[in-house]
């Protein structure tokens, strides 16, 4: 089974003038790559309801988020050329344009729905699936690496329901995490 790149996006709101705040991408070998990007000085719009729901503070960004020139370059460097799958793809394809848009990138890879590669079935299944893996990992939701790795190990689960999935091989279940970080 080809295990498909999941793309996850965290805002800064809900609706109109939101911005993306975290990226996170699970790769098929299990490593997670996540980056926290540094809100340019005209994006202002900062909703608390959704604050609430993924915790990141917007101090939190000034301190420790990349430019979005950065990290649109680092995701087109890790994912030239590829296809890479979302969940929530209608509001992560915004999120995302705007990300390039404003970092003066041409996007490198394309971004699809994770539905496409679901048969009729598997789409009637994914809600209880993704249940089931939040259940069985300890995962928490709402995080952009957290929330990638689970809706791939979602697709898997759908695709192999014997398939072993991982919950001990370190933080939130994942091989390897790579935080994308000013400075580093």
């Amino acid at each position: 089974m080809d295990i498909p790149i999941i793309l996850d996006i965290e805002a800064s709101g809900f609706g109109t003038g939101s911005y993306p705040i975290e990226i996170g991408v699970a790769m098929p070998d299990g490593t997670l790559h996540v980056w926290l990007i540094r809100p340019l000085a005209h994006w202002t719009h900062w909703q608390a309801s959704a604050e609430q729901v993924h915790g990141i503070s917007r101090e939190q960004l000034l301190e420790q988020g990349r430019s979005p020139r950065e990290v649109a370059d680092e995701l087109n460097e890790l994912l030239a050329g590829q296809v890479v799958y979302s969940d929530g793809w209608g509001v992560d394809r915004t999120w995302l344009a705007l990300l390039f848009h404003e970092a003066g990138v041409l996007q490198g890879f394309k971004l699809d729905t994770i539905y496409g590669l679901l048969a009729e079935a598997e789409l009637n299944q994914w809600s209880g699936e993704r249940e089931e893996v939040l259940r069985l990992t300890g995962m928490v939701q709402h995080r952009a690496g957290t929330d990638a790795m689970v809706i791939q190990k979602t697709f898997i689960h759908l695709k192999n329901p014997q398939a072993e999935l991982e919950t001990d091989a370190g933080p939130a279940g994942t091989r390897k995490i790579n935080l994308h970080r000013a400075g580093s």
